[in-house]
């Protein structure tokens, strides 16, 4: 034990003694410590987001076309018969509502000839699935699709996120032109009749939001009723994994999903993307390890002649290590402080240019357990690189004693 007090007291010394070369060695850390935890932050906030957006739905399962490969938003091949079969699927006992949903591409303009192209959105009506903040929303069902087919009045309205709205400067009781082509755009002109940010928070792209058979017949799919998925809420009695598992049998051209199989697998369906964040943060660790060392490389080399006096004087190579590496302690705990302290503000930062970028808010999230995580890489990098430091330089002074 005075052994090791005795080598944390010189180790102290030897920090305090060049304060430029411990606050690099201090900075060295805390930026391979911020690197890890902004990419397991973002990692983590990605997660969290999905799972978020998900149980905000409110749905208990999800009917999807099949490949997710395949779909639009990592949600399948498009179901055909969509309107049929939500109504089949709502006709069960256990089933409280089946509602079809749409994304497509769709041309909007406001009049000036510019077009830009966003995502269409299409529901069957209004109610609880839309929030809206501005106006009134939608005042009908989907009129259009009228018994089966499509000769219902068109209600020409449409919901706009706030992105859309500045984007082309509009707002409620505004018109724009929307079609699934440019042609078909200019023949079409909607009226704004609320704002909401209910399917560009999901998304993470601005968005127009219609009717669904209205959308269908602006981006020509009336004649198979396409729909990119539809969601089932069930009854409070209904057991879900038993439902699933009926309509699996009764729709084996589909795929039906829970909320979370449904989260799991759009997750999978970027798994490259999810990879590459993985190896970013083990390169963030290697990085950090491999600057840490050289740093302290050269803190330690620069104590030569001290380790030299030391070990002529007979101290063991056991403490002179231990020594360095409780430099190395000391420098983990001051750096990992630091780069734990800085975290936070820069996710604020990096979820405000994520909202800004891709329209999502609080992608990055920090909970105390990455925070944690970072702090135990700063002591483990700090104590392994000054030890493996100290280790060489030890045996340099020894080679350099026995030329003498």
């Amino acid at each position: 034990m005075s052994k090791l007090r005795v080598a944390a007291s010189v180790a102290a010394a030897q920090l305090r003694h060049d304060r430029a070369r411990t606050l690099l060695a201090v900075v060295g850390i805390a930026v391979a410590v911020l690197s890890t935890t902004l990419l397991a932050s973002l990692g983590y906030g990605v997660f969290q987001t999905g799972q978020q957006k998900f149980d905000a739905s409110g749905r208990d399962l999800w009917v999807t076309g099949g490949s997710l490969s395949e779909g639009p938003g990592g949600f399948g091949t498009s179901i055909t018969d969509s309107h049929i079969t939500a109504g089949d699927i709502e006709s069960r006992e256990e089933v409280q509502s089946a509602v079809p949903m749409a994304f497509r591409a769709v041309y909007v303009g406001n009049g000036s000839g510019e077009m830009q192209t966003l995502v269409g959105v299409g529901v069957p009506g209004g109610g609880g699935a839309v929030d809206i903040s501005e106006g009134e929303g939608f005042q009908t069902y989907d009129v259009h699709y009228a018994g089966g087919d499509y000769d219902g009045n068109m209600t020409y309205s449409v919901i706009i996120d706030t992105r859309t709205a500045e984007m082309f400067d509009v707002g409620v009781g505004d018109t724009l032109n929307i079609g699934g082509s440019v042609s078909t755009a200019k023949n079409h002109e909607f009226t704004v009749v609320g704002i909401s940010s209910t399917f560009s928070s999901f998304l993470g792209a601005p968005t127009t939001t219609m009717h669904l058979s209205e959308l269908q017949r602006v981006t020509g799919t009336t004649g198979t009723d396409k729909a990119t998925f539809i969601t089932v809420d069930l009854k409070d009695s209904a057991d879900v994994d038993a439902v699933e598992r009926q309509l699996q049998q009764e729709y084996p051209d589909y795929t039906i999903r829970t909320n979370d199989e449904q989260m799991r697998a759009v997750l999978q369906n970027n798994a490259v993307v999810i990879a590459v964040g993985g190896a970013l943060v083990v390169l963030a660790v290697i990085a950090g390890f491999a600057l840490t060392l050289n740093v302290l490389s050269i803190v330690v080399f620069q104590q030569k002649e001290e380790l030299a006096a030391l070990t002529a004087l007979g101290v063991s190579s056991k403490t002179l290590v231990a020594m360095v590496a409780g430099q190395g302690v000391l420098l983990g705990a001051v750096g990992g402080l630091l780069g734990v302290v800085v975290t936070p503000p820069f996710v604020v930062g990096l979820n405000f240019v994520a909202a800004e970028i891709v329209g999502f808010e609080g992608l990055v999230q920090a909970p105390g357990s990455v925070l944690a995580l970072g702090a135990g890489i700063a002591l483990v990098i700090g104590t392994l690189a000054a030890a493996v430091a100290g280790w060489r330089t030890l045996r340099t002074v020894g080679i350099d004693q026995l030329a003498r």
